[in-house]
């Protein structure tokens, strides 16, 4: 894929979009009567969709197994959740290939009812934890927060202390650490006998117990004090920083009904937005036994916290840290020569866009010098080995046109690396989680998930022998496998999720639909649910779920089979979802559309999307288009009606970041850039709120800690001073949401009489009606 500059959509894309309204036909749009359901027809479609809500808990059976592995790492224990909350226990021996029931239910309840004073269902036992001591011919139980000794010849049992259960010891698992370190007043000496501290911004050295100490360092005061004190591993060195302190700046929120007063309640607290200044940091270098003291060659660190200091195996005076420069455009390790300051990078990688900070992966393999680092650079993301020492990259570990999701884990033994990634099976979803292994020289990769097209997730044995893999799709039920890890052979089938229950109320599974998007190559992915009473001789709104947010990519994957999108299908729409270009895990140059360009929002590859839709199906009215999202989607789906009011109609607006610069620092620098320009005022819903033409429903909480609520009054003043028509739903005591109970019913209502043309019933009426027939 080929995607232009992405300056040029922020000059072009108005042009583009409609241009894509135009030339899309709607004849087939044009042959069919719009559904438009009488008040009988209405009242009933809501009656469904809040009968569904309740009846579709528990539809699902067997959706996924979830191990419990036994002090032996050999065995595990799951448990199944059946029809009407009956459970079942079951033990698999996979060296055996052997499944069997854990015990037999109806003795155990019978037993633990008799051992305690309560009554325990055979049918619906719930047994939280499960310990077997064949030996002993008993087996440790855990139910209602109790823990029970059942024996298993006598059948009885009897009510046990907490007992001290031995685990399965795990390996493989790398966990990422982060590159900040936390902050120390106090530094003890590897050795435990010295104690570095800093008194009215100095540094001092001193005996541990001892309350005065050797004074290190002169030009330190409180206004710009040292800090941060960390030891070198053979106590000679001592990184420390020169601190110039910034305070956060302050956002306030009101709880305006709060219980017991008359008074609303103000509370503030930090909270830095795009621009704001960071506490900066100074690197030095003391050597503690001549007192000297070097500046490290680099320059200060003004973004995030002090970094975490990693020294180089058999070299006592070098060390590494890592910096991500401010405005996300240069990630580096740097590498310190403590007897000087001198400085070296190790890595140091470039943009012109941005370099996703939260993903940004280091592994350090100091026996060998060696770092698995994990970058964009070549225009994917993908794996790579680096000479720690040399900075040299060593070897591209995996490459292609395809996403290394996560790094799972790095057996530095066999010198693999295990990873998730997506994209690498042609003619399959490209978002679809599959899971690796590969050398560290990138030969033996080892494919554990190809044997089913589906987005998978993996569960290991303590010891990695074995693997749970529980697959599916949005349009396959979950299939739990048992696997060989050393070729990824099958040993048996657990479960396959019954989801016959929920397919007998009436639905119909989403459809997965892709389209090319805004440059007529790349495939756009999405899911469209119908409502459940579909007349394929009526065409049904579109409502779009959005979010945005270049984070991430949203339409889910896996197997989901009741949720909001279905619920507000019930009601007489086409509900859709899909991740236009500026979201993540595909290529980098699909991501960059994002840069500097949030208002773009994907929204040219989604109408193209939805054009597509209606292309195909004549039931789907692109004519009549609605739009929700919260947060970041509440941003889109307000710049959805702003940006293309020749396509959007209507849309629903929660707890947005309406503007770039009110909301948080970290969010915003990193995909709108640094420092705030004019990129960010043009793009702002609150600058843009004039040209609202469509119909729009703003929803916040009052004490949104996530967004500032100001996002979203702002708005509301820009469009009071447009002399715009809205309509605005603040919720008392309400967070980062969108808007709970009350807003979600809200929202319905307001594209049934938006959409649809109809009014959603009257429940203050029919209230009164009611408490007039109880004789209230």
């Amino acid at each position: 894929m080929k995607i232009p500059n992405p300056s040029l959509f922020k000059k072009f894309y108005l042009h583009t979009v409609s241009a894509l309204c135009l030339t899309m036909p709607l004849m087939a749009q044009k042959s069919l009567p719009a559904y438009q359901p009488n008040p009988t027809e209405l009242s009933a479609s809501y009656k469904r969709m809040a009968l569904m809500d309740s009846l579709t808990k528990g539809s699902v059976l067997k959706a996924q197994v979830q191990p419990n592995w036994l002090a032996d790492g050999l065995s595990f224990w799951y448990r199944n959740v059946l029809k009407d909350s009956l459970t079942e226990y079951l033990v698999v021996k996979p060296g055996e290939n052997k499944r069997t029931p854990a015990f037999d239910q109806a003795k155990v309840a019978s037993a633990l009812s008799k051992a305690y004073d309560s009554t325990f269902s055979a049918a619906r036992l719930w047994i939280t934890d499960i310990h077997f001591e064949p030996e002993k011919h008993s087996i440790i139980l855990q139910s209602k927060g109790k823990w029970f000794s059942y024996d298993t010849e006598a059948g009885t049992a009897e009510k046990i202390d907490k007992p001290n259960l031995p685990k399965a010891k795990e390996t493989g698992w790398t966990k990422q650490l982060s590159r900040w370190g936390r902050f120390r007043a106090d530094s003890i000496s590897p050795d435990k006998q010295t104690k570095a501290f800093v008194r009215n911004g100095n540094i001092y050295l001193g005996k541990k117990e001892d309350k005065t100490g050797k004074q290190l360092t002169y030009d330190g005061n409180p206004l710009l004090p040292y800090g941060e004190l960390s030891w070198s591993p053979d106590g000679r060195y001592l990184v420390c920083y020169r601190i110039d302190r910034r305070e956060e700046r302050q956002v306030s929120i009101i709880f305006s009904s709060l219980p017991n007063t008359t008074r609303g309640e103000v509370k503030t607290r930090g909270y830095a937005q795009p621009g704001d200044e960071f506490t900066s940091y100074e690197m030095h270098v003391i050597d503690v036994q001549s007192g000297k003291s070097v500046k490290v060659q680099s320059e200060v660190i003004d973004f995030f916290n002090a970094p975490v200091i990693r020294w180089r195996a058999g070299d006592a005076t070098h060390f590494t840290y890592e910096k991500v420069d401010r405005g996300h455009q240069r990630f580096r390790v740097i590498e310190v020569d403590a007897t000087s300051g001198a400085t070296k990078h190790i890595i140091d990688e470039k943009t012109d866009t941005f370099i996703y900070q939260n993903m940004i992966y280091t592994h350090y393999l100091p026996e060998n010098h060696e770092i698995i680092w994990v970058s964009e650079k070549d225009g994917w993301r993908h794996i790579y080995l680096v000479d720690e020492q040399t900075g040299q990259i060593k070897n591209q570990v995996t490459k292609g046109e395809w996403v290394v999701r996560d790094i799972d884990s790095i057996d530095t033994q066999k010198r693999e690396v295990w990873f998730k990634a997506s994209g690498m099976n042609a003619n399959e979803d490209p978002y679809h989680i599959h899971y690796y292994r590969i050398k560290f020289d990138g030969t033996g990769l080892v494919k554990l998930t190809d044997h089913a097209k589906a987005t998978h997730q993996l569960t290991f044995s303590p010891d990695r022998t074995y693997y749970i893999d529980t697959y599916s799709t949005m349009t396959s039920a979950p299939v739990s496998e048992l696997r060989k890890t050393a070729d990824a052979s099958l040993l048996m089938k657990l479960e396959t999720a019954d989801i016959s229950q929920y397919l007998a109320l009436g639905f119909k599974l989403p459809e997965i639909f892709k389209a090319k998007g805004r440059d007529g190559q790349t495939d756009i992915w999405g899911i469209v649910y119908r409502p459940s009473h579909f007349d394929p001789k009526k065409k049904y709104p579109i409502i779009e779920n959005i979010y945005a947010g270049p984070q991430d990519s949203f339409v889910q994957k896996a197997f989901r089979h009741y949720g909001e999108m279905q619920s507000m299908a019930e009601l007489g729409f086409i509900v859709v979802q899909m991740d236009g270009m500026g979201t993540y895990n595909r290529s980098k140059a699909f991501h960059d559309v994002c840069w500097q360009n949030l208002a773009d929002a994907g929204f040219p590859d989604r109408i193209a999307w939805m054009k597509a839709l209606a292309e195909k199906y004549p039931q789907v009215d692109s004519t009549r288009v609605g739009v929700y999202g919260t947060s970041a989607g509440g941003q889109n789906s307000l710049g959805a009606l702003l940006f293309h009011p020749g396509f959007y109609d209507a849309a629903v607006s929660a707890c947005g970041c309406h503007d770039n610069r009110v909301d948080k620092q970290w969010w915003n620098e990193q995909w709108m850039g640094y420092p705030v320009g004019k990129h960010y005022d043009e793009q702002s819903n609150v600058t843009n709120a004039a040209k609202l033409q469509g119909d729009l429903l703003l929803i916040v909480g009052e004490v949104d800690t996530n967004v500032p609520p100001e996002s979203t009054y702002r708005v509301a003043d820009a469009l009071i001073k447009a002399n715009k028509e809205f309509d605005l739903l603040v919720i008392p005591g309400m967070g980062h949401s969108d808007g709970g109970l009350y807003g979600r019913r809200k929202k319905r209502d307001f594209f049934v009489q938006k959409l649809l043309g109809v009014n959603p019933p009257k429940r203050n009426k029919v209230a009164a009606v009611q408490q007039a027939a109880l004789g209230r």
